[in-house]
């Protein structure tokens, strides 16, 4: 079965979020190569400072090795080229397992 993460990213301003969001347009496609599938990136409507991901690691897979692996690869330092990391306050994860009558699963 499929393990979820909720990733919550609260940056330092509004820009700063809309310029993450954009990142995480190349993050889908570069998590695939890890074997992470994004389900979903989100605005927060009652803080448009936080991003949230929604993401998914196939059955067997530690979720931080695959993670770990992720942000040491090239892929992930191409994706992050010309953000300054500092813009980042906090990184929240929260790992899901579905219910069996869970639609997402």
């Amino acid at each position: 079965m499929t393990t979820y993460e909720m990733r919550i990213y609260t940056l330092k301003s509004v820009e700063a979020a809309t310029a993450y969001r954009k990142i995480w347009i190349k993050h889908i496609e570069s998590l695939k190569a890890f074997g992470i599938v994004t389900h979903g990136v989100f605005a927060v409507a009652s803080d448009p400072a936080k991003v949230v991901a929604l993401v998914g690691y196939p059955e067997g897979v530690d979720p931080k090795a695959a993670s770990d692996r992720y942000m040491a690869s090239d892929l992930f330092k191409a994706d992050m080229a010309g953000f300054d990391i500092a813009w980042l306050s906090c990184v929240e994860t929260i790992l899901l397992t579905p219910e069996t009558f869970s639609p997402l699963r």
